[in-house]
């Protein structure tokens, strides 16, 4: 049944088709049992059959062009005094078209022409002369209504179906949208990882490599500070691997039991023992606290912690070999300002105002862009005494 059921969807006009051939059938045994009176009513009536039998099988193909057709077959009706018969039924299916999928202007005209054809055809063709006005009328508004009928049921469906149509454009629409925010979302993703893989890197391997430059020019006149040097570059190699891990933690979606545990973020509290490991490796580093320290949310706390690891970096980069720095905390009521200066030689400029050349200065492009995210300003550039600046603000919240 429903093969039979998608069959027929997908050929109206067969059906369309199959109808107007019953209709015509129906049309020529009404006139051969004698439905008409003189045989000239008899023989105008098959044109009048057939055209409403191809206004039938033609009505959802072109259901304006069949409307028309329809209204001038009833005129000639009207003209030529050939009764109204069981094939005017086309006229009913072709108003429910028309009000359904034909265009506004034909489906007012179908109105129109529904509301007066009972009319026109009691004046016409009045079944009792000697009848009374009020038999006229209430016959008139019998055989109104099933017209009106057919127009309101096609119009309620489209209506119905430019609702449904208009919530199938919605979804797309927010599947659309969806998939943008989807395609934001993984791209915003992909520029935080890589702020903190190379955070990571760059702060990490840096000291590692001082460290191993250090342990092979040690490594005959003083082992033990050679072993100190290997010592760091081991533990700061699983530093990195446990960051590296957790970063690409959130990449994974499930594959084995370990996906679901990630080393916790670096914080304000983290940033002494930063301190601790790069002085380590050769580099004075002042570290002071000012304020009173309280809970502050972790994005800003990682923040922090990115900008200070980011700049000691670039320090031991760009500050050559006698250069120290200095780290400042400080706790405002409103926010959390950062100071770090070196006297090194600092960077050069395109490092810090034009994003570098070649690939160069990813790492300020970074510390811009988190101090972004958080809402809070930053400056860096060289200072007037020599060396290099960075200063940054980052307003407080009350922690989740």
């Amino acid at each position: 049944m429903q093969r039979l059921y998608d069959f027929l969807r997908r050929h109206p006009t067969g059906v369309d088709v199959f109808w107007a051939v019953v209709l015509l059938g129906l049309s020529g045994v009404s006139s051969a049992s004698g439905m008409y009176d003189t045989g000239r009513e008899q023989l105008l009536a098959v044109p009048v059959a057939l055209g409403l039998a191809t206004v039938m099988a033609l009505r959802r193909r072109a259901p304006e062009k069949m409307l028309l057709l329809a209204i001038a077959v009833g005129v000639a009706q009207l003209v030529v005094d050939v009764r109204p018969g069981i094939g005017n039924f086309a006229m009913l299916a072709v108003t429910f078209t028309v009000a359904m999928v034909g265009e506004r202007w034909a489906s007012r005209l179908a109105l129109v022409c529904s509301l007066s054809a009972a009319a026109l055809s009691q004046l016409r063709w009045d079944p009792e002369p000697g009848g009374s006005f009020a038999e006229l009328v209430f016959v008139t508004i019998v055989m109104t209504v099933p017209f009106v009928l057919a127009w309101v049921l096609g119009d309620s469906l489209r209506t119905r179906r430019a609702y449904f149509s208009q919530l199938e454009e919605r979804a797309a629409r927010l599947e659309r949208e969806r998939e943008a925010q989807s395609k934001v979302a993984v791209a915003a993703e992909r520029a935080r990882i890589a702020r903190e893989l190379h955070d990571v890197v760059a702060h990490n391997v840096s000291v590692m490599v001082v460290q191993a430059d250090g342990a092979a020019y040690v490594m005959d006149a003083a082992p033990d500070q050679a072993r100190q040097a290997l010592e760091t570059i081991s533990s700061t190699g699983r530093q990195a691997l446990a960051e590296m891990r957790r970063l690409l933690g959130v990449l994974r979606t499930g594959d084995g039991p370990e996906s679901g545990e990630y080393v916790p973020q670096p914080d304000v509290e983290q940033i002494e023992d930063l301190v601790e490991q790069v002085r380590r490796t050769g580099l004075e580093v002042d570290f002071k606290v000012e304020g009173t320290p309280r809970p502050l949310p972790s994005g800003v706390e990682l923040t922090a912690y990115r900008i200070v690891q980011e700049a000691l970096t670039n320090t031991r980069k760009h500050g050559g070999p006698e250069a120290g720095a200095s780290v400042r905390l400080v706790y405002f009521d409103d926010g959390l300002g950062l100071l770090v200066e070196d006297d090194g030689r600092g960077a050069a400029h395109e490092l810090y105002e034009d994003g570098g050349a070649d690939g160069a200065g990813h790492g300020m492009i970074g510390m811009r862009e988190r101090v972004g995210m958080v809402g809070g300003t930053l400056d860096a550039g060289p200072r007037p005494g020599g060396g290099f600046r960075i200063s940054a603000l980052l307003p407080l919240k009350p922690a989740d």
